[in-house]
């Protein structure tokens, strides 16, 4: 797995008791759970940037980057 990936499913598992939270009726979680999720939105983003370079490189070892 990438480090991204990984640090997208970490983002994801600390965000949980929050969204129980903010399920439950805790105001201040839904902030924290909305900052969640854009830090996912941006993490996917960057995991889909790392796909691309593997998919041009044409193998499962990115290009190294400078």
């Amino acid at each position: 797995m990438t480090q991204n990936f990984q640090k997208l499913v970490q983002t994801i598992e600390a965000a949980r008791e929050d969204v129980e939270k903010a399920v439950a009726g805790n105001k201040a979680a839904t902030s924290r759970v909305r900052k969640a999720m854009m830090d996912v939105k941006n993490i996917a983003q960057d995991i889909r940037k790392e796909m691309l370079e593997i998919r041009d490189a044409g193998g499962a070892n990115p290009p190294a980057k400078k």
